[in-house]
C-alpha cells in the first residue's frame, strides 16, 4: 500500500516538492523544517512528513553529515573544528557529528591544510614576520583548524625564512 494515499492531494504535493528538496542535495532535519515553513505546510503535518522522508530515505542526517563534512573540506577546506561547529548549528547530534568527522581521511585532511597553510603564508606579503605569522595563524584558526596543527605549521613555515 501507498503511504502518500493516506494523505490528501494537497499534502501529495507538498510531499513531491520536498522528496525533490531532499533528493536534489542532502538535507538535514532543520532544511526540511525550513522549507515546510516556506511552503506553509500545516504544524499538524510536519512530524507526519518528516517520518514520511525518513522511512523513504529521502531524509538522513548521518548521511548528510558525512556529505557535508567532505565537502566542505573538499570544496572550501574547512578544518575539523569549523565543521563540527557547523554541524552543530544544524542541530546535529554529537554522535552523528563524530562519525562524519571520523570519515576524513587523516591524510588528506593534513595535505589539504599544509597545502592551504603553504598558500596563505606565501600570499601574505606582510614584511614585519610577526604580523605575518599573526595574519596567518588567524586565518588558519578561522577555517577551523587545530590550534596545535596551526601553531606547529607555522612554525615549521617560519624556519623556512
Amino acid at each position: 500500500m501507498d503511504c502518500m494515499n493516506s494523505f490528501n492531494p494537497e499534502i501529495q504535493e507538498l510531499i513531491k516538492k520536498l522528496e525533490h528538496y531532499c533528493a536534489y542535495q542532502e538535507r538535514c532535519h532543520e532544511d526540511v523544517r525550513q522549507k515546510m515553513h516556506q511552503l506553509n505546510v500545516p504544524y499538524s503535518q510536519r512530524d507526519e512528513l518528516v517520518v514520511h522522508l525518513i522511512e523513504n530515505n529521502y531524509l538522513n542526517e548521518e548521511r548528510f553529515a558525512i556529505a557535508f563534512a567532505r565537502g566542505k573540506h573538499r570544496i572550501k577546506l574547512w578544518g575539523k573544528q569549523r565543521i563540527s561547529n557547523e554541524l552543530k548549528f544544524r542541530n546535529i547530534s554529537s554522535r552523528i557529528i563524530n562519525t562524519a568527522i571520523k570519515e576524513l581521511s587523516d591524510q588528506e585532511y593534513y595535505d589539504n591544510f599544509s597545502c592551504l597553510a603553504e598558500k596563505i603564508w606565501q600570499q601574505t606579503t606582510e614584511s614585519n614576520l610577526l604580523l605575518k605569522k599573526k595574519k596567518c595563524t588567524e586565518f588558519l584558526l578561522r577555517k577551523g583548524y587545530e590550534t596545535s596543527l596551526v601553531y606547529d605549521k607555522i612554525h615549521e613555515l617560519e624556519s623556512t625564512l
